[in-house]
């Protein structure tokens, strides 16, 4: 799942690194990589991609500060929902 992740982050926010240069726990909020209509992205994104609904998403910034966030918010909102 981080490699989807990171995909789009880098696709979306930062098209000039390789994925792979990406670290997992880079904080992409306190680095400006993420912005406020940048989360909002994410969220959509999560949201369709992971088949997770967007009333069931707590929009907290740090549930998106790094891809390992992103990941471990994704499994737990994954299990809560009943989709393992």
């Amino acid at each position: 799942m981080s490699g989807d992740i990171k995909d789009f982050i880098v696709t979306q926010f930062l098209p000039d690194i390789d994925p792979a240069e990406l670290s997992d726990d880079y904080d992409l909020v306190e680095n400006g990589v993420v912005d406020s209509l940048g989360l909002l992205r994410v969220v959509a994104w999560v949201s369709e991609t992971h088949g997770l609904s967007l009333d069931d998403i707590p929009i907290a910034p740090d549930n998106f500060r790094s891809v390992e966030a992103i990941r471990r918010f994704v499994a737990e909102a994954r299990v809560s929902a009943g989709l393992h």
